[in-house]
Order: C-alpha cells, then structure tokens, then sequence
C-alpha cells in the first residue's frame, strides 16, 4: 500500500464521511470513494461492451430459439 500526501477539500471529505455514516475514517472515506470509482468504470465498460456487441441478439432469431428448446 502507498502511504500519500493529497489536499483534499475539508467539505467535501466532511460530506462523504456523513454519507458513509458515523466512525468513517478519513482513509476510510477516500478508500471508498476511490473503490466507487472504479466499480462505476467497470460496470460503463461493460455496458458499453455489451451495447457494441448485443450477445444477446441470437435470442431475437427464431430459429435459434427454437433449436435451444430441442
């Protein structure tokens, strides 16, 4: 783990550590914002993936549906 030294804006860390709840950490709030980020990224990629790729277009095809309930 990196140990690093950030100015981060008195308010808005005031504001997400009331949004985490009482006995949230400084570090705790910055962990979590951090990880949220990150989550958010994975699931717009994801989305995006499965926009350009449609996997489930085959479930439109008639001919496929029928040949799944064989």
């Amino acid at each position: 783990m990196t140990k690093t030294l950030i100015d981060i804006p008195d308010d808005l860390l005031a504001e997400a550590r009331a949004a985490l709840g009482d006995g949230t950490t400084k570090a705790d709030a910055v962990r979590t914002a951090l990880a949220e980020l990150v989550r958010r990224h994975h699931q717009a990629t994801t989305l995006d993936w499965l926009v350009t790729h449609d996997p489930l277009v085959d479930l439109m095809d008639p001919e496929v549906r029928s040949a799944a309930r064989r």
